[in-house]
């Protein structure tokens, strides 16, 4: 008990000592995740692809974001695991493929296109920045970027699941992945005429947007920010930090209605408290824009998110935003996946590096 206190005290100081959350859990957590989402279907959707499973917003972003921190701090080695290699050879597999049919036989397909393209450049870059995959996934994406009207510089993004990755307002969301891959790839590629006349495309389409957009995407504008800086003004960036430090919870942590605005979800879960998500991808976020681990604020985000996993499955819970499922769903899982992945992330990006 004493230990504990001590600990406690220390928060603000040097949170990293008091590790107290599991990586082990959290790996196996969504290592069975990404297991059981390639081979997964339902009457619209199929998660299995030629050779590979499909990416997505929920589950396999965060995973390939995360599945290699989470790797080293355990000692693994360095060697993708098959699900991180089944994910990006899909993407890899499928750098080519613009037709929506092969994607989905519904009116969902083009969709689809857009946003495979922006995953692809986002992690084939990250996987081999300056390799011909990387190329190809770039040239596919800017291929299908908006040329005119209200959305012009951004792309068409998939309206499926709703808030917060599938709403009519997360376009901007996909375009701040979009440029994140971007900020990734190679200095010499940024600086092709091409690319800077198509990135500033993009940036008149942020500039344009930015005040119509909840707290979660322009969080996920200012993560882009860090590494292609043009997409967001230094003023912009201390006024998306401030107002994101002034939601703050007193128990440290975010609620999802703080990253909105959002539309009314009659048929959610009930939600009260903060929120595993939204404190992983803010805390995982404000870290990545500079904000210091041994900031206060953020110090006790850190403790939330430590005191928050389930000690026996690994997971953080999390609901959905938009309706109810059925408890032993696979879709019931899909925001608590996305929470354990951010909250695992920010600890991580704090040096924290569990028991």
């Amino acid at each position: 008990m004493k230990l504990r206190i001590l600990c406690l005290g220390a928060l603000t100081v040097l949170p990293a000592l008091c590790g107290d959350w599991s990586p082990r859990l959290a790996a196996d957590y969504l290592d069975a995740r990404q297991k059981e989402w390639s081979v997964w279907k339902n009457s619209t959707t199929t998660a299995g692809s030629p050779g590979a499973p499909c990416m997505s917003c929920h589950t396999g972003i965060g995973y390939l974001l995360v599945r290699p921190g989470l790797r080293r701090v355990l000692g693994e080695g360095q060697q993708a695991n098959s699900y991180e290699q089944g994910l990006v050879g899909g993407l890899r597999a499928r750098v080519d493929w613009t037709d929506p049919l092969k994607f989905s036989k519904n009116e969902r397909g083009p969709r689809f296109v857009t946003a495979e393209s922006i995953f692809a450049s986002l992690f084939l870059t990250l996987d081999n920045p300056a390799g011909e995959d990387s190329q190809r996934a770039f040239n596919r994406m800017w291929s299908l970027q908006i040329k005119e009207g209200k959305d012009k510089g951004a792309w068409p993004w998939l309206i499926t699941f709703g808030d917060p990755w599938s709403s009519p307002e997360a376009t901007f969301y996909g375009a701040s992945l979009a440029a994140l891959a971007v900020g990734n790839a190679p200095p010499e590629y940024r600086k092709r005429a091409e690319v800077r006349e198509n990135v500033a495309s993009l940036v008149s389409y942020f500039q344009a947007e930015l005040p119509n957009q909840p707290l979660h995407n322009r969080l996920a504008l200012l993560w882009a920010s860090t590494k292609l800086p043009e997409v967001l003004p230094h003023d912009a960036r201390r006024s998306v930090i401030q107002e994101t430090l002034k939601k703050q919870e007193a128990d440290g942590g975010w609620t999802m209605a703080s990253l909105g605005p959002w539309k009314e979800h009659p048929d959610a879960p009930p939600a009260s408290g903060s929120n595993s998500y939204a404190t992983g991808f803010v805390a995982y976020t404000l870290q990545k824009a500079g904000v210091k681990p041994s900031d206060p604020a953020l110090a006790r985000a850190l403790a939330w998110l430590r005191s928050h996993q389930d000690r026996q499955a690994g997971y953080w819970a999390a609901d959905s935003m938009n309706k109810k499922y059925p408890p032993d769903s696979t879709l019931v899982q899909f925001t608590r996946d996305a929470a354990t992945e951010y909250a695992a992330l920010a600890l991580l990006e704090a040096g924290d590096t569990g028991k």
